[in-house]
């Protein structure tokens, strides 16, 4: 399908995508958006000009500065202003000219050049499982040699409470943490010296269950209201002093960077695949009818400094061997609510091969071995790392998702 907003359909974010974000400028204040091709398509005007008159619903949803109260209303709803939004912006459709022949038109697409982004939803709990399994046994072999892994990890969902306060949007600074950890023999305090990042895929809820219920494996994707680029970043010489006896606290909660926009699972539907698990080998409510919220998306992730751009990683968001589905069915089992908004994420996206890592710790064997970066410009630079300098800025990309980017300063 074409637009007359991006001609040829070759932007990332074509109308097949339509991705939902929060944006302001500097003489609007933050509402949501769909983005398509260079522009914004501002939904508080779209809603002001009753352009969802048709649909049943109240259309104020989508004059708020979050997305929470309109992903809230349920799948059917939210394909419906999906296709709405599709007549307006196609070539060859009678509905084209609401919007284009419009005289507001200028007014409901904004420039994306000239727009802040902001966090998309109000975010109530976070979530990180550790379902990537070439990152698992990577993480296995570097940290523990021999050990394998845990036996419980095929037959469930592995994950952590994450902090939600401390998600922010892509391109928010990220200061250097500071936290206990074992160095040279003792216990110290100060700056973490292992500053990583963690490559991962995430998914917002869109609505939830009550407490004491659960929500089934066959309807859970029906709770997904969409998906972005997640960047764990991780402090891995506070986090391996700190995770024995109970695991990750400090050496994580002090960023997560997520991309501005938000994906519906209807753009992604050719992207959709099942997980490698075989489902024989799980328990029946991990099994069902539908478990086919695993995704075949290439991430690129890239490093800059002040020499250079290198081009760091190839990742997948196949890499699982649990579906969104899996995870959110096993994360309600014992009748914990999920709510609107909430964050739930794969863990670590590494693939089989180095360059196909998710995180530094696996590429440099945890600072043992310095991972080679390359950079074709004007002239061929190289250069090193271990784990991330201050004013690296690592840089996560996919089509249709925009760029999840964040710097390390100094603290």
């Amino acid at each position: 399908m074409a637009s007359w907003v991006c001609p040829g359909n070759n932007s990332e974010f074509s109308i097949d995508v339509l991705p939902y974000g929060v944006f302001s400028t500097d003489k609007l204040d933050a509402r949501i958006g769909v983005a398509i091709g260079e522009y914004i398509l501002d939904m508080k005007v779209l809603s002001y000009e009753g352009i969802f008159s048709a649909i049943d619903f109240d259309a104020s949803v989508l004059e708020q500065n979050t997305l929470n109260a309109f992903a809230s209303l349920g799948s059917k709803v939210r394909q419906q202003v999906r296709a709405r939004i599709q007549q307006l912006l196609a070539t060859n459709t009678s509905h084209a000219d609401e919007l284009r022949d419009n005289p507001r038109t200028e007014e409901a697409l904004v420039k994306m050049s000239e727009a802040s982004l902001h966090l998309p939803m109000a975010i109530g709990d976070y979530t990180d499982f550790f379902v990537g399994i070439h990152h698992a046994r990577n993480c296995s072999s570097i940290l523990r040699p021999g050990v394998g892994l845990h036996p419980n990890y095929l037959s469930q969902p592995i994950g952590y409470h994450g902090r939600s306060s401390s998600v922010v949007i892509s391109k928010t600074p990220i200061r250097r943490p500071k936290g206990q950890f074992f160095r040279d023999g003792e216990r110290t305090f100060g700056l973490s010296q292992k500053v990583d990042f963690e490559v991962e895929f995430a998914a917002f809820i869109s609505h939830g269950n009550e407490f004491g219920t659960s929500i089934s494996v066959d309807d859970a994707e029906d709770h997904i209201f969409g998906f972005v680029l997640l960047n764990d970043w991780s402090a891995r010489d506070i986090q391996s002093w700190e995770s024995a006896p109970l695991g990750p606290f400090n050496g994580k909660n002090f960023a997560t960077t997520i991309s501005p926009w938000i994906v519906p699972p209807e753009a992604l539907k050719s992207f959709c695949q099942y997980p490698s698990l075989q489902e024989d080998d799980l328990l029946p409510y991990l099994r069902g009818k539908r478990q086919a919220s695993v995704y075949d998306i290439p991430i690129q992730v890239s490093l800059k400094d002040q020499v250079g751009d290198y081009r760091v990683f190839e990742c997948n968001t196949k890499h699982v061997v649990f579906s969104f589905a899996q995870m959110i069915a096993h994360h309600t089992a014992g009748g914990c609510p999920l709510r609107t908004g909430d964050l739930i994420a794969t863990g670590t996206l590494s693939g089989p091969s180095r360059h196909e890592v998710g995180s530094l710790l696996e590429a440099s064997r945890n600072g043992s071995e310095p991972y080679e970066l390359s950079a074709e410009e004007t002239e061929k630079h190289e250069t090193t790392r271990t784990f991330l300098l201050d004013g690296d800025i690592v840089c996560f990309r996919a089509p249709g998702f925009g760029s999840c980017d964040g710097q390390i300063l100094s603290n």
